[in-house]
């Protein structure tokens, strides 16, 4: 074989040839475990792949295939795909349920120290045994187990643990570290855990609100430019990323106006003042 027609053989080979499908796999569940965890042209290849919409057509995010495909290779093993739901009377179940507990509080305690803040993934993940499913003594059988989370604002009352843990996941380790539990008003943390947990911190708006977030933060962005280039070198202080906060303050005068308008009108109107207004 000629050296041309090795090369050419060579050039057409990839590392994403069906004979390293393993170790791409496993590459890739590390990926999902710890973005930080792999090399920078890896971490790349795979955040290009987290940008590709779902089977449903959602944008959420992968999780590790691994423990799911364990937890129904059990499940077979112990007679097909009955559910296994944990109630009753069993001590081991019990246990269970209540490390189903600890393990919700403790994503809300220091679940955002798992949070994706660094856009370039190159910062592993700390060790943090409590946020780990086999620091409660779970393992990859227990996936697909119902417990009871009626505590929660999941919007179930049943969850399975998988289920469990990616919801837990999207709400305290995503792209917004939210940290609120120092609180010591119970009203104040039962308000974030609803606020946080029922939209899985992934907040919905339509079309106009995205235009008037485009429209604050192309304000923002184009006044700073316009004060670099006006008075060079003249002492100033910049914005530095604070441009989400701008947002941020237009939600909450908006929201204050409009609420502080309706409480005027109501008000004047118990004191029989609303003619005033008009």
């Amino acid at each position: 074989m000629s050296e041309t027609t090795v090369y050419q053989a060579y050039q057409g080979n990839t590392y994403l040839f069906g004979g390293n499908a393993p170790y791409v796999e496993e590459m890739y569940e590390n990926y999902l475990a710890n973005p930080g965890s792999v090399p920078d042209s890896w971490r790349e290849y795979f955040d290009a792949l987290q940008h590709v919409p779902a089977v449903d057509g959602s944008n959420a995010r992968d999780v590790p295939h691994l423990p799911v495909v364990n937890a129904f290779a059990e499940r077979a093993k112990q007679g097909g795909t009955r559910v296994v739901v944990a109630s009753g009377a069993d001590s081991e179940l019990g246990r269970k349920r209540t490390a189903v507990q600890q393990l919700i509080a403790a994503y809300r305690n220091v679940g955002q120290r798992w949070a994706d803040l660094d856009p370039l993934k190159r910062t592993e993940r700390p060790s943090i045994p409590e946020l780990e499913p086999s620091f409660y003594g779970f393992s990859d059988a227990d996936q697909e187990t119902v417990f009871n989370v009626g505590n929660t604002f999941f919007g179930k009352e049943t969850m399975p643990l998988r289920e469990l843990l990616n919801s837990l996941n999207e709400t305290y380790c995503g792209a917004i570290g939210a940290e609120y539990m120092y609180a010591t008003d119970q009203n104040q943390k039962r308000w974030w855990q609803q606020k946080l947990e029922t939209i899985r911190s992934k907040p919905q708006f339509d079309a106009a609100q995205k235009k008037r977030i485009l429209d604050r933060l192309t304000a923002a962005e184009g006044l700073e430019r316009f004060l670099h280039t006006k008075y060079v070198g003249q002492k100033r202080f910049s914005l530095e990323g604070g441009e989400s906060f701008i947002v941020a303050m237009d939600e909450l005068i908006q929201s204050a106006g409009s609420k502080g308008v309706q409480e005027i009108v109501i008000g004047m109107a118990h004191r029989g003042r609303l003619n005033v207004l008009v």
